[in-house]
This record gives C-alpha cells, structure tokens and sequence, in this order.
C-alpha cells in the first residue's frame, strides 16, 4: 500500500520552504540596476531579440511619420498571411492544418501533389507502437491529459531504434509521426482517464486513414464518430490558428533552447510540452470559459450592458469569479488593437452558435468583447489598446463542440507541434551553439566555515 505521507506537506517542508523565500529573493531594484530584462523583456513589454527565424511573424504596429504606432495584429505563416490561408481553405471547401504543416516545416505552399503527399505521411504515421496503447496509455491512466501526453512522447523514445540521431531526414521523420500521433494519444489518454477514474465505457476508436486531423480527433473522441461539416471545419481552423505564434513564445523557444543542446526530438518536443502546459501560457481558454459560466450565474440579462459592465469592474476589483483581478481572454503581449486570429474565429463562431442554439452566449461574449477594453482602460488606466485573444473564443468553440475541458490544452498541443517541429528543424540547420544567456550572480561572497562553528 502506498506511503500517503509521501505526498504530505508537513511542517517540516514548509519551515525549509521558507528558507527559500528567505535565502532566494532578489532585491527587485538590482533588476534595473544592472539593467536586466526580466522575463527576456524590456520595461514596455517589447521582447529581447534572442534569435532570427523564419517560420512565422507576429505584428502589432507600423511606422507612421517616423513614429511607431499600434495597428490590427497580423499573423504570418513563412510570409504568408493566416486570414489569407484562412480564406484560401475555406473558399475550396477543404481542410487547412495539414496544408499549413507542410507550410511551416518546408517553407511554401503545397501544390496539388505535395498537398496528397502531406495527407498520405501523416495517415501512414498515424498508428502507435504495437500494444502502446495497453501497455503506456491504458494501464497508467492520469488526471491531466498533458502529463500523459509528455511522458507517452518521452516512452516512444523507447521504441524507436534511431532516437538519437539528430540527422534532419531522421528529426523530420520523428517530428511528422508525433504531429499524426498526438491526436492519438491525446483522446486515448482521455478515454483511458474517462474509464478508469470517472467509471465510463471505455472507447478506442481507430484513426481513419481518409479522414483529416480534425475529423480524426472528433471521430475517435465521439461513442458514434458522428460530427457535423461545420463541426470538424471549425476545430481544423482552430490548429491552424494555433499552429504557430513566432519563435518567442515560451514553448517554442524551449524548443529552440533544448534543441541547441543535441538532445533527442522526444525529449525536446517533451519540454515544450511541459511549457505549453503552464496556465499562463497553454490554458488560459479554460479559465475563459470558467469565467463565462460565473458571469452567467451572476448576470439576470444578458444583454443589460450596465449589469455586464459592472460584473466586469467586479472582476477587475477582485470580486468576482477567482478574485484575481483578471479579464480572461483579453490582452495580449504582443497584440493591442486585435488578434488576428480571434478576427478570423468570430464569424465562424457565430455559425456554430446558431447550428448549437447558443447565439445568446455568442451574443455575451460578443459584448463582453466590446466593453471589457472601456472597462479596462477606465478602471486600470491602460490607453495602448486592449483586445479579445485567441483564446477569448476557443474555449467557447471547445465547449460548443462538446470536447472535455481536460483536452482544451492538448489540442492546442495538437496544433502546436507543427510549430515546434519547424522550430527544432530550424535550430538544427542554421545553429551548432548551445543556447545559453547570462545570468549575474548578486549573492556576496562568504566564507566557508565548520559545521561545529555555525
């Protein structure tokens, strides 16, 4: 039987804890003594130029006059702009992630064959390791889908006979069997947790090989595989809005940092796992929806806006929701005016909420978008422009789509994985230096002295 003390917090732990916060905090004056940019950003938010990239680029401003001034966000896949991808899919009336992960990884469009030829890779990498799926996933179920995701990438290392060689024909292998791969384990993981710690029937579905990564994902999730068109299309733009976000965003720089050592694809993409899992970068749409769902209890009407307005200022003064003092969904670092991505999202999400009979949460958020900024500005005094993020309607798409909050984070995995295995090709052609800034030492030097003498 297992020691439950093992998991306990005493009051030893919390007494040596504190001599951590005793030992180990750092006068913040020192950070603009010696000029440090926390968090590799300077005191205006602006990121430390910490590398060059080609994959994508993220842009907030233009320079008028001379001067630089905020402009509606534009999001660029290697050059190409996301809301014309958006609409060159859309238009054809076809599935967009698998084109934009030959885009990212290979640098251009595909073309009619290399298109079939993307399509036909992933189908064929799209089955696990002969009883992976008993032995990894099934008998060691985990609350958290991203654990499992990580430590089921890390255990694939252990079957594959060239793990460490770090050639690009070999990393480019690896990277496009954990792309097919992860909507697999993803929703296996899921189904293993449903069965084993919530007492559901378990269902595993396998993957079609005809179908797309979205259609895939909603077919081996459902108990009837059945999915609507406009179901399977909005989940397959919602990766192709998350694929990519420019190569200074935490995980896709982890990406980079462990790359630059020489280590292994899984032990890399197991990293950036680990980052994307942090609330404050990969499930900030979960508090979103969390936040709507108290707003809705809280709110008689809707549509009053004095009655939204001032939940929102409760929200701001800490008095509502968590208490802390946050909008979810809105603002971003890099974004003022708008986030491309929740742009091209919101008419398509209005067509899901019509087919779901939810217009009026749609209608909610809607107005929660247009008065959280004035709120926003008044009560804080922030005037550089706040808008909806990506995540402001991913999570209502998530929830409209029936999927389990325990995946909103590893479908954003989902998609993110074309981003990072781009990135870690990247830093394998162009850089044979360990990634490694400086850190300077403010501790004083003390001198060594006896145990009996302290």
């Amino acid at each position: 039987m297992q020691n439950k003390n093992l998991f306990t917090i005493t009051p030893e732990l919390k007494e040596l804890s504190d001599l951590c916060v005793t030992n180990g905090t750092i006068d913040k004056e020192l950070y603009a003594k010696y000029d440090v940019k926390r968090g590799l950003r300077d005191i205006n938010g602006k990121g430390v130029r910490a590398g060059l990239t080609e994959i994508s680029e993220i842009c907030s401003n233009k320079v008028v006059d001379g001067q630089t001034v905020p402009c509606d966000g534009k999001l660029y896949y290697r050059g190409v702009d996301v809301e014309d991808i958006v609409k060159g899919f859309i238009h054809d009336d076809r599935f967009g992630f698998e084109e934009v992960v030959y885009l990212l990884l290979f640098g251009t469009l595909p073309n009619s064959e290399q298109f079939e030829q993307i399509k036909r890779l992933l189908s064929n990498y799209r089955t696990l390791p002969h009883y992976f799926t008993r032995d990894v996933i099934l008998k060691a179920p985990s609350s958290d889908m991203m654990n499992a995701l990580a430590r089921s990438v890390l255990t694939l290392y252990s079957y594959d006979p060239n793990a460490d060689d770090t050639s690009l024909p070999n990393v480019l292998r690896q990277c496009l069997q954990l792309i097919a791969l992860f909507p697999v384990i993803s929703v296996y993981s899921y189904q293993a947790y449903n069965h084993y710690r919530r007492n559901k029937s378990l269902i595993i579905h396998s993957p079609q090989p005809e179908l797309s990564t979205a259609e895939n994902i909603l077919y081996m999730l459902r108990a009837d595989s059945r999915y609507t068109k406009l179901e399977a299309k909005l989940l397959d733009m919602s990766l192709v809005l998350h694929a990519e976000h420019g190569g200074g965003n935490n995980s896709s720089f982890t990406t980079h940092v462990v790359t630059s050592s020489g280590t292994d694809t899984y032990s890399a993409i197991a990293a950036a796992l680990g980052s994307l899992k942090g609330p404050k970068h990969g499930g900030a749409n979960i508090k979103v929806v969390k936040m709507f769902e108290d707003m809705k209890k809280n709110l008689s009407d809707y549509t009053n806006e004095d009655e939204v307005r001032n939940y929102l200022v409760k929200l701001l003064h800490g008095e509502a929701f968590d208490k802390a003092g946050l909008i979810y969904g809105m603002g971003h670092a890099v974004y003022s005016i708008s986030d491309p991505r929740a742009r091209v999202f919101k008419g398509f999400v209005e067509k899901l909420s019509e087919e779901k009979g939810r217009i009026k949460e749609f209608q909610l958020y809607s107005l929660v978008e247009k008065l959280a900024p004035e709120v926003i500005a008044q009560e804080r005094r922030i005037y550089k422009g706040v808008s909806a993020n990506v995540d402001f309607y991913s999570g209502f798409v998530y929830s409209m789509l029936d999927l389990p909050e325990k995946l909103f984070t590893p479908i954003f995995a989902i998609a993110r994985i074309a981003g990072w295995s781009a990135h870690r090709m990247e830093e394998l052609v162009n850089q044979n230096k360990i990634i490694r800034p400086a850190y300077m030492n403010v501790h004083e030097r003390t001198p060594y002295t006896d145990i009996k003498d302290r």
